[in-house]
Parts: structure tokens; C-alpha cells; sequence
């Protein structure tokens, strides 16, 4: 009997990425049967939407420093600039 898989919800960005390398290493060596395929390959898209989403967020969060013309700190703007 096979472990039950983590929520992919709780998992960080680290282990959802190496859970998804496992996957397509699986799916890529053609060794499981076409029913495991498809479950495999469904954990895989949610690991890969769960990923996406984690990135997006961390690049939210991203900010850059604003400087005052003396070269003093003088707040933060998204990376974007928007």
C-alpha cells in the first residue's frame, strides 16, 4: 500500500518542485501503468498550478528601495515599478 501524498496546498514551493521532478521522471521513464499515468499526471498539473501560484506570490512580496537624491533610503515601490 502506497503512503498518502502530502496537501499540496501545505507544501512548500521546495517540496511540491521535487515532488513534480518525481513525477515527470515517472512519467517520462514510461514504467507505471496508463491509470497510475493519469493520477500521476493530475497531482503533476496540481503541483505545477501550486508552484506557479508560490512564484507569483514571491514576486508580489518583491520590492525595491527607493533613494532620496542624497542616496538615502526613502521607501520601497514594487520591483515592477507599478
Amino acid at each position: 500500500m502506497t503512503e498518502p501524498k502530502p496537501d499540496i496546498a501545505q507544501m512548500p514551493f521546495e517540496a511540491a518542485l521535487a515532488e513534480l521532478e518525481q513525477i515527470v521522471d515517472q512519467l517520462e521513464k514510461g514504467a507505471v501503468s496508463l491509470d497510475d499515468s493519469i493520477k500521476l499526471y493530475e497531482r503533476g498539473e496540481a503541483l505545477k498550478t501550486h508552484c506557479d501560484q508560490l512564484l507569483k506570490n514571491a514576486e508580489m512580496r518583491i520590492e525595491k528601495i527607493t533613494l532620496t537624491a542624497a542616496g538615502k533610503p526613502k521607501g520601497v515601490i514594487p520591483l515592477d515599478g507599478d
